[in-house]
């Protein structure tokens, strides 16, 4: 299979992965919207919450990677510029996530 159709496979089965996660989310996040801090952290130090939560940040970070990375290819020309630019960017969307769920599980 040829690496443009892999990319545009993983986009499309993690847009679908996002919607379930992005409906659980905005649910959640109204529920929690005027809660105080000790109610938000019980609330994502709760086990189906830290979980879901985990999935939709990876997810989420993994889908705008591509999403961006199809950005420069469309309009970076110069190549070393462009893989300059897609490996700090797979390096920020492993990075970042990587932290928010280390913060998560540590919140309890």
């Amino acid at each position: 299979m040829h690496r443009s159709t892999k990319k545009w496979l993983f986009l499309k089965y993690s847009s679908l992965t996002l919607i379930p996660l992005i409906f659980w989310f905005i649910i959640n996040l109204v529920s929690i919207y005027d809660l105080d801090y000790i109610e938000v952290v019980n609330f994502f130090t709760k086990q189906p919450s830290k979980i879901l939560f985990s999935i939709f940040i990876v997810v989420s970070y993994f889908f705008s990677a591509l999403t961006i990375s199809e950005i420069f290819e469309d309009y970076i020309q110069d190549e070393k510029i462009k893989n300059v630019a897609n490996k700090m960017l797979n390096i920020f969307a492993i990075i970042v996530p990587l932290l928010t769920i280390i913060g998560i599980f540590n919140l309890s």
